[in-house]
């Protein structure tokens, strides 16, 4: 178990994952698409020459070549910026890798409003919804470098193909080595009863945590889960948290229709209805910006998922 406090930005939590599993595993390859400086797979490039190909600027093409390969026998961890991985690779997803049973362990980076200044055409708002059409794939948006390095560990272990999230720049240190952190269940930061915050990824969750100071300085007693697996859903945290608060709040770096929110809303419309509401980007396009401007723009603020939690105790 590796220690990853010293790791500075996600993207070489993501390596090191997969460097160290590559190590130990030699039916694991390495894809990208002309992107290894900016994950840094290049890493795995200078381990392992033979198991590393850069597919170039062809993203679907990348996609339908790892289904080959997973086909040989091989597992692919393939890589491109997450607006390029969902929605230009979405029919050979489906088809080469969902549809035909392979497994390919696709890697979106920078998510969300993470893109910053590579601006709206490069902030996939909808990774998560187009990845959930896809039967039996994993989604994971780990919140923190250890987290990540587990996270992609189990995914492998797991033997089913994955969407794994995750920023380039910059490491949050939540969890230190030897936290308990297990695929497809959620890791309750804060345990209260006025109301449950449920956040997923680095951005959202960073927020949230800055939003419980707020909130307990105003007698609120609020709850804070880390969700890091998006599916499979851990629906016997998400029951306990809205059957012991009564009301919910829903922090995504992404679209509302299809994604974190709403899948649920819709289990809880079956199991334990409760009052919720959502922090997300709602029907907007991204835009050009730092990562503070652009979490002020879209309400992906400590203070303002405050707000929303407090309103919500009314």
């Amino acid at each position: 178990m590796r220690d990853t406090s010293d790791i500075q930005n996600m993207r070489d939590a993501v390596m090191a994952a997969i460097n160290d599993l590559a190590a130990d595993h030699e039916d694991i390859v390495m894809l990208d698409a002309d992107l290894a400086s900016c994950l840094g797979s290049k890493s795995f490039q200078d381990k392992f020459p033979e198991r590393f190909f850069n597919c170039g600027i062809a993203e679907a093409n990348m996609v339908g070549v790892g289904a080959g390969l997973s086909s040989m026998g091989l597992t692919p961890f393939a890589h491109t910026f997450g607006c390029f991985a969902s929605r230009r690779t979405f029919d050979q997803f489906f088809l080469s890798v969902g549809y035909a049973h392979q497994v390919i362990h696709l890697i979106g980076s920078d998510p969300g409003i993470t893109a910053q200044l590579n601006g709206g055409t490069h902030m996939p708002f909808e990774d998560i919804a187009l990845m959930r059409q896809v039967p039996g794939v994993v989604i994971i948006d780990p919140s923190d470098a250890q987290s990540m390095y587990e996270l992609i560990r189990q995914v492998y272990e797991n033997k089913k193909p994955s969407y794994i999230r995750t920023a380039r720049k910059g490491a949050t240190h939540r969890y230190p080595v030897g936290t308990k952190i297990e695929l497809g269940k959620g890791i309750e930061l804060s345990k209260g009863k006025d109301v449950a915050i449920i956040a997923s990824g680095q951005t959202m969750v960073d927020a949230a945590s800055g939003a419980l100071d707020i909130l307990k300085e105003k007698g609120i007693d609020a709850t804070l889960v880390d969700l890091h697996t998006i599916r499979p859903l851990d629906t016997d945290l998400v029951e306990e948290v809205a059957s012991r608060c009564k009301r919910i709040l829903v922090c995504e770096n992404g679209r509302y229709s299809g994604g974190v929110g709403e899948m649920i809303a819709a289990h809880l419309a079956k199991t334990n209805p409760v009052k919720m509401d959502f922090v997300n980007v709602g029907e907007r396009f991204g835009e050009v910006g730092k990562l503070d401007y652009l979490a002020k723009t879209f309400g992906f603020t400590a203070e303002n998922i405050a707000e929303k939690a407090e309103a919500l105790t009314k």
